[in-house]
């Protein structure tokens, strides 16, 4: 695959590593105004650095669009016209609709909106897609790309502000979860470092038997649940002080607050 990653920032960079490492790009150009702190990446071989955005157009077939938002209408409106019916443009940019990327290149074109989080970086991004009319019919390339990099899901794009909340705040939202934990941990006696490791580790796995399993929650808690045992006496105290109702609400008034932003 020839792939250009238009904004070479922090995103733009972390998804470059996520394609090369898993050699997922035949030719791939990266484009940043200043391009001396990204210089680094032509090591690979097959990769092109530059700050002209028409050159990567022109010698790409996916274009991974990761601007910030207040330049990708003059980023478009500067590669439009190099623009052909084998480009598959990928934006990355939050809230910004594809009826309006459509406004202005057309909805002849395979336009996919991608919403991948910070754990990106690490292999881990829970990324959802979604695509115009057209673009349904690359929406599997699109998935191959972000899955070397985590898992993709696909959505419809009015849900696109919820997935948001939860993926993207949600990597925040577990953080603190796990800060808390590290906390508990320290007070139960173990030094910062170690009552870190045991939280994040703790959390991983939980994730991955949930994952690897394909269970209900429920059905793991209730394999480490015994009759008037510690750790169902820590649940129900958690859940008396509102763990569960706080963090719904939390969830809830982030959505509500993305949704103003978006009227604004």
């Amino acid at each position: 695959m020839k792939i250009a990653i238009i904004g070479a920032g922090n995103l733009g960079l972390a998804i470059a590593k996520g394609i090369l490492h898993s050699n997922g790009a035949t030719t791939m150009y990266l484009t940043k105004r200043n391009t001396k702190s990204i210089q680094e990446f032509e090591k690979y071989g097959n990769v092109t650095v530059t700050s002209d955005n028409q050159e990567a157009v022109k010698n790409s077939d996916i274009l991974i669009f990761a601007v910030q938002p207040g330049h990708f209408t003059s980023i478009l409106e500067e590669t439009k016209d190099l623009l052909t019916e084998k480009h598959v443009v990928i934006s990355t940019i939050t809230g910004f609709r594809i009826s309006k990327i459509e406004e202005i290149i057309g909805s002849d074109k395979f336009i996919i909106r991608s919403m991948p989080n910070t754990a990106i970086s690490v292999g881990k991004s829970m990324t959802c897609i979604c695509s115009n009319e057209l673009g349904k019919k690359r929406v599997d390339l699109a998935k191959a790309i972000f899955n070397r990099m985590g898992h993709t899901m696909e959505i419809p794009e009015d849900q696109m502000q919820a997935a948001t909340v939860i993926c993207a705040s949600g990597i925040a939202f577990w953080m603190r979860l796990i800060r808390a934990t590290t906390q508990g941990a320290i007070q139960l006696g173990f030094d910062a470092k170690e009552a870190q490791e045991l939280a994040m580790h703790t959390c991983n796995g939980a994730a991955s038997l949930l994952i690897e399993s394909g269970s209900h929650p429920e059905e793991e808690i209730d394999r480490v649940t015994t009759p008037k045992g510690c750790t169902i006496e820590g649940l129900n105290e958690m859940e008396h002080q509102g763990l569960s109702s706080s963090l719904i609400r939390g969830i809830v008034s982030s959505f509500e607050k993305i949704s103003q932003i978006r009227k604004g």
